[in-house]
C-alpha cells in the first residue's frame, strides 16, 4: 500500500499513460453530428487526469519545495556506522578491518539495508554524503537507494551511484605489432573516497537535496549492486561558493610566478570512468607526433562526453604562489557548440565562476586560459609540491531544457495515444475530424509547446555565448518548433499525420529524443595542460602552414608502407583470420592473440578487418580466402557450405566434446544434414523486459505464459499502456527471429523433415500464426513501435519482449531507471506436462574454417582457443574496461558467459532462456518461407484474411521456390529427389552433447 505522502509524489511515468477509455471502432466511425452530450462525455474521458504510477522526478519535486528552501540554515552532522541500525552484527567491522579508515565501518553488500537517525532543528533541504571504499571487482559500481522516513522522495533517490576511480596500469604505453601505441589497461584505485549523493545522470552538479522535517528523521540505505565499505555519513545544508573576488582577496600578498609547467593530457592520475581514454591523432599540432605510427597523444574526445565524468591530474609546482591555468583543447565534434566543465583545485571548486565553466568550440586547437567574462585570467593559489586539478563534464546548465523536453516528449506521446484511441490503429483518411470536439485543448497544447521552445531557444543562444552562426543544437530546436507549428496549423489533420507527431523516425517525438541525446553529449579533446605565470609565453596551439603541409606530405608517403589491419598477403606459415568487426575490436583481439595464443603455441596469427562478408564466396572462388573467418552472420556459413567452401568441423575428434560449451539450438542454421560448418561466437537473447516499479504499482503479475500476457493486457490498456512484441518493431518483412517463436512454442514446424516442403500449414504452425495475428486483431497490441527503448524508458510500454541491443541501451543510456527494470524468461506456451515451451531463436555471429585452407588443424586449434571460456571472459572484460559499459560482449560460450561482469540475476535469466534456444535451420529457398510467413501475417492483420487461407496460398509459393533452389543445388532433378536433404534437428545436436557429457 502507498502512504499518503507517496501518493502525492508518484507521477513520473504516468505522463504518457493518459487514457482509461477503450473507444470502439463503431464509435470512431460515427458522423460529426453526434449528440453534443455524448461528444462532451468523450472529450472529458480523453482529457481526464493521469493515473500516477511512480515518484515524480527530482526537478519537479524541487519546485514544490521552493517555499521551504532557506539559505540561512547552517547544519552539518556526521553519523558513524556504529550508530546505524537494522543490520547484521557481522557487517560492522572494527578499525583493524577498515582498510585504513581508522574507525568502525560497515560492509554493505547484497540485500543489505541499514538505517540511521538524524535530528535537525528546522525543516529544510539537506545534502547527504558518505565515505566509501569499493570492494567488488570488475566494472560494476556500488549502488544504493535512499529513503527518508520510509519514502522515496523522488524517482532519482532509487539509484545513487558510488563511482569507482581508475588509473592506468602503466604510463609506459605498449605498442602493437605495427608499432602503434595501445590504450593501457585500467585498474581500480583502492582507497577511501568521499561523495555527495547525486542523480544517476549527473544532471545536478551540486548533488541531490532531501527534505527533512524538524526533529528526528530516519534515513534508510538499501543495497542495489556492487559491494563497499561505508564510513561516516554526513548530513549538511547547501553552501554558497565564494566569488572570484572574494577568493583572490585571500591571496593578495602572494607572489605571481613566471614558471611554465607542461603536462601531457594523456597521463591523468585518475578518473571516475575506466573508458575515458587517450586518443591517437595524426596531427602535427599535438605532442608527441609521428608520421609513421599512431601515438596516444590526446585525451578524452568522445570518451569524455557524459555528465559527471571527471579526470584528475597531479600538478607539481616548485613553489607556492599564484598561477594561471591553460588547457589546450579541441571541440569540433558539435558544430559551434561550447561544452561545460567544472574545475576543482585540490578537491574543491575554489569559486563560483568555475562551477559551470564554458569551453569554447573551434575547428583548430585552442589554448584556453581560464578567464572571467572580461577575458581576464584567473589566478590560482597552489601550494608547493603536488596539487590536483580535476575537470568534470557538466551538463547542469542544460538540465532545465532537457527536463522540459522530456516532459514534452511524454505529453506529445500522450496526445498521439489519445488520437490513436479515438480513430483506431487504421484511421479512415477519407473521414473529416473535428479534433476540438474530442480534445478541446489540442491547439492550446501546441501553442504552449511552441512558446516554451522559443523561450528556451533564446536562453540557449545566451548560454552558448550569442554566436553569430546558429549552433547545431539551436538548429535542431528550431526545426522542432517548425514541425510543431506545421502540425498546429491543421489540428483536424492530426489523425492522418501521426507519423509526423508521435510515430516514426521523422516524428516530433523522435526529433525531441535526438535533441535530448545531442544536448547531453559534451565531448572535449585535450592535448596539454599549462600551469604558468600571467606573463609567461605559451607554445603556439597550432603549427604554421608550411609545417602542417610538410607533415601531410610525410604522412602521405608513409601511408604506402604503413601496416594496418586491412586484408593483405601473408606468409604461408601465418594463420590468416578475417574478422567481421571494426578495427578497435580487431586490434584488441590481435593484442590478445600475440600475448596469449602465439606466445603459448608459437603459431603466428594475423587478424584482418573483413571487407564484406558477402565477398567471402567471391574470395573463395578466386582462391583468396582466409583460413578462418570470425564475426560472420549466422546464415553465412551455410551459404558457403552448400557451395563446398566451408569445412565440416565434425571431422575433428574433439569437436563434439568442445561443442558442449554452447547451446545446442545455436548450431542448427550452421548445419547441413548432420555436418556442422561453424561454431557460435556471439549469441543473442530474447527475454521479457519489464518496469518493476510500474508492474508493482499496478499490482499485476509478471507473465510466464502467453495466457498470462493476455490476462494482464486489460489492466495495462486501462492506463493507456500496452505490451510489446518485436513484430511491432519492424514495418517490412517479419524475419524468422520474430515469427518462429510462435510457431515453435505452439508445437509447429517450419519445414517437413525431408526439407522439400514447408510445414507452416501444419496444425501447430497454424495455431501459432493465429495467436500471432490475434495479438493485434483481438488484443490491440500496437502495430508499430518506432523505438521500444524510448517507449519502455518513459513508461508507455512498461513490458515487452526485446533482445541484447535493448539490454545494452537500457544499461548504458537510461541510468535513471537502472534499478526500476529487470528481465524474465520469454513468455511461452504451457504444455500438458506442466512445462513451458519458450523456444526462441538467438544466434548472432559465428566462426568458420575454409575448406581450401592448408592449415585446417591449426585453424581448429586457434578457434578452440578463441572460443574458450578463459579467452572469451578476458576479451569481454577488456572490451568494457577500455571502451565503456555499452561495449558488452555476448559470448556464445555458456561457461564464459557465467563469468561476465554482468548483473548476476540477469545472467541467470538469460542462461535459462538459452536452454530453450532453437534457431531456424536453413534450407535452399528458406528465405521464401520467411517472406511468406510475413505475407500471411500482413494479410490477416491488415486486410482481415483468414489465417489458414493465407497460409495455404503462402505454402504454394514457398514450396515452388524450395524445389527450384533444390534443383540449383543438385538435390532435385526434373522434379525427382536425387539426393536427400535432412533438415537439422535439435534432438540430433542434444544427443551428441549428452553422449560427451556422459
Amino acid at each position: 500500500m502507498k502512504s499518503g505522502k507517496l501518493k502525492k509524489l508518484i507521477g513520473f511515468t504516468s505522463l504518457s499513460a493518459v487514457l482509461t477509455l477503450n473507444i470502439t471502432e463503431s464509435h470512431a466511425t460515427e458522423s460529426q453530428s453526434d449528440d453534443s452530450e455524448e461528444s462532451t462525455e468523450t472529450s472529458e474521458l480523453l482529457n481526464q487526469d493521469f493515473k500516477k504510477i511512480v515518484e515524480d522526478p527530482y526537478h519537479v519535486v524541487l519546485v514544490g519545495w521552493e517555499d521551504i528552501r532557506r539559505d540561512d540554515i547552517k547544519f552539518s552532522d556526521s553519523i558513524s556506522p556504529a550508530s546505524f541500525t537494522d543490520y547484521e552484527d557481522t557487517r560492522l567491522l572494527s578499525e583493524s578491518e577498515s582498510e585504513g579508515y581508522e574507525d568502525n565501518v560497515l560492509r554493505f553488500a547484497e540485500d543489505d539495508e541499514v538505517s540511521f537517525e538524524v535530528e535537525v532543528q528546522e525543516e529544510g533541504l539537506y545534502h547527504i554524503g558518505m565515505d566509501y571504499y569499493r570492494l567488488n571487482e570488475g566494472l560494476v559500481n556500488p549502488e544504493l537507494s535512499v529513503q527518508v522516513n520510509d519514502e522515496f522522495q523522488y524517482f532519482e533517490s532509487r539509484r545513487i551511484i558510488a563511482p569507482t576511480y581508475w588509473e592506468n596500469e602503466s604510463d609506459d604505453f605498449e605498442t602493437n605489432r605495427h608499432g602503434n601505441q595501445l590504450v593501457p589497461n585500467q585498474v581500480a584505485v583502492k582507497e577511501w573516497h568521499t561523495m555527495t549523493y547525486r542523480d544517476p545522470n549527473n544532471e545536478h552538479a551540486d548533488g541531490l537535496l532531501f527534505y527533512l522535517e524538524a526533529g528526528a528523521n530516519t534515513i534508510t540505505l538499501s543495497h542495489a549492486s556492487g559491494e563497499m565499505l561505508i564510513g561516516d555519513i554526513r548530513v549538511f545544508t547547501p553552501t554558497q561558493l565564494q566569488t572570484y573576488a572574494d577568493y583572490i582577496s585571500q591571496y593578495k600578498d602572494e607572489q605571481a610566478t613566471e614558471t611554465l609547467g607542461i603536462y601531457e593530457a594523456e597521463y591523468p592520475s585518475r578518473k571516475n570512468s575506466s573508458y575515458i581514454r587517450p586518443i591517437a591523432r595524426k596531427d602535427i599540432n599535438v605532442y608527441p607526433y609521428d608520421s609513421t605510427t599512431q601515438l596516444l597523444n590526446t585525451f578524452g574526445g568522445d570518451s569524455w562526453s557524459e555528465g559527471g565524468q571527471s579526470v584528475t591530474y597531479d600538478i607539481d609546482v616548485p613553489e607556492e604562489g599564484l598561477y594561471n591555468i591553460t588547457l589546450k583543447t579541441l571541440q569540433n565534434h558539435k558544430q559551434n557548440v561550447p561544452v561545460f566543465r567544472s574545475v576543482e583545485i585540490n578537491g574543491e571548486i575554489p569559486f563560483e565562476e568555475l562551477k559551470h565553466y564554458r569551453m569554447e568550440p573551434s575547428n583548430e586547437w585552442l589554448n584556453q586560459t581560464l578567464v572571467n567574462n572580461d577575458e581576464e585570467p584567473f589566478s590560482f593559489y597552489l601550494q608547493e609540491g603536488t596539487n590536483t586539478l580535476t575537470l568534470t563534464s557538466d551538463i547542469t546548465p542544460l538540465t532545465p531544457l532537457v527536463n522540459t523536453l522530456n516532459e514534452m516528449l511524454q505529453e506529445i506521446n500522450a496526445l498521439g495515444l489519445a488520437i490513436s484511441r479515438l480513430t483506431g490503429n487504421q484511421p479512415d483518411r477519407n473521414r473529416d475530424w473535428v479534433i476540438s470536439d474530442y480534445i478541446p485543448d489540442a491547439e492550446d497544447r501546441f501553442t504552449d509547446w511552441i512558446q516554451t521552445l522559443e523561450q528556451y531557444s533564446d536562453e540557449l543562444s545566451t548560454l552558448y555565448g550569442n554566436k553569430e552562426d546558429e549552433t547545431i543544437d539551436e538548429v535542431s530546436l528550431n526545426l522542432l518548433v517548425q514541425r510543431l507549428e506545421s502540425l498546429k496549423e491543421e489540428p483536424n489533420d492530426l489523425p492522418n499525420r501521426l507519423s509526423e507527431l508521435s510515430e516514426g523516425s521523422s516524428s516530433a517525438t523522435q526529433m525531441i529524443g535526438n535533441l535530448i541525446s545531442q544536448l547531453q553529449d559534451t565531448p572535449l579533446l585535450l592535448d596539454r595542460l599549462y600551469i604558468h605565470g600571467e606573463q609567461t609565453e605559451l607554445p603556439a596551439a597550432n603549427q604554421g602552414f608550411f609545417t602542417r603541409m610538410g607533415s601531410k606530405v610525410s604522412e602521405f608517403f608513409a601511408s604506402f608502407t604503413m601496416q594496418t589491419f586491412d586484408v593483405e598477403e601473408t606468409d604461408d606459415d601465418v594463420l590468416e583470420v578475417w574478422v567481421g568487426r571494426s578495427q578497435q575490436y580487431v586490434e584488441l583481439m590481435q593484442n590478445m592473440v600475440d600475448a596469449g595464443y602465439t606466445t603459448e603455441t608459437g603459431q603466428e596469427v594475423r587478424l584482418s578487418v573483413m571487407p564484406n562478408e558477402q565477398k567471402l564466396i567471391l574470395a573463395n572462388s578466386s582462391n583468396q580466402q582466409p583460413d578462418v573467418a570470425l564475426g560472420v552472420s549466422v546464415g553465412q556459413p551455410w551459404e558457403l557450405a552448400v557451395r563446398g567452401a566451408a569445412l565440416d568441423l565434425r571431422q575433428f575428434d574433439d569437436f563434439e566434446e568442445f561443442s558442449t560449451n554452447f547451446s545446442p539450438g545455436a548450431f542448427l542454421p550452421m548445419m547441413i544434414d548432420d555436418s556442422v560448418y561453424a561454431m557460435p561466437e556471439t549469441q543473442d537473447f530474447y527475454v521479457l523486459f519489464y518496469r518493476s516499479d510500474i508492474i508493482e504499482q499496478l499490482d499485476i503479475p509478471v507473465p510466464d505464459t502467453w495466457d498470462d500476457v493476455v490476462n494482464v493486457l486489460p489492466e495495462l490498456q486501462r492506463y493507456g499502456m500496452n505490451f510489446y512484441v518485436p513484430l511491432s518493431g519492424t514495418a517490412g518483412i517479419k524475419p524468422f527471429m520474430f515469427t518462429a517463436p510462435f510457431i515453435y512454442q505452439f508445437g509447429g514446424e517450419i519445414y517437413e523433415e525431408d526439407g522439400m516442403r514447408t510445414a507452416i500449414d501444419s496444425d501447430g504452425a497454424v495455431d501459432g500464426m493465429q495467436f500471432m495475428t490475434d495479438l493485434y486483431t483481438l488484443y490491440s497490441l500496437p502495430l508499430q513501435v518506432p523505438n521500444f527503448y524510448n517507449a519502455f524508458r518513459y513508461g508507455e510500454l512498461p513490458i515487452g519482449i526485446a533482445n541484447f541491443q535493448t539490454y545494452v541501451q537500457l544499461l548504458s543510456a537510461a541510468p535513471e531507471i537502472r534499478n526500476s527494470w529487470t528481465i524474465a524468461p520469454h513468455p511461452g506456451v504451457m504444455q500438458e506436462d506442466g512445462t513451458v515451451n519458450r523456444a526462441t531463436p538467438g544466434s548472432a555471429q559465428g566462426g568458420m574454417i575454409f575448406e581450401k585452407s592448408d592449415m585446417q588443424d591449426d585453424s581448429w586449434e586457434f578457434m578452440k582457443w578463441w572460443l574458450s571460456a578463459n579467452t572469451q571472459t578476458e576479451f569481454a572484460t577488456n572490451l568494457q574496461t577500455l571502451f565503456g559499459p555499452e561495449y558488452m560482449w555476448h559470448t556464445a560460450n555458456l561457461n564464459a558467459f557465467e563469468e561476465l561482469p554482468w548483473n548476476e540475476e540477469h545472467k541467470d535469466v538469460i542462461l535459462e532462456q538459452w536452454e530453450h534456444l532453437q534457431e531456424v535451420p536453413k534450407i535452399p529457398g528458406s528465405y521464401m518461407v520467411e517472406r511468406e510467413i510475413s505475407n500471411a501475417w500482413t494479410g490477416t492483420v491488415f486486410y482481415g484474411e483468414n489465417v489458414r487461407a493465407s497460409l495455404d496460398y503462402s505454402v504454394i509459393t514457398a514450396n515452388r521456390e524450395i524445389i527450384r533452389k533444390m534443383e540449383e543445388f543438385n538435390y532435385v532433378e526434373d522434379g525427382e529427389i536425387i539426393k536427400p536433404y535432412r533438415v537439422p534437428q535439435l534432438e540430433t545436436v542434444e544427443e551428441w552433447m549428452i553422449q560427451n557429457v556422459e
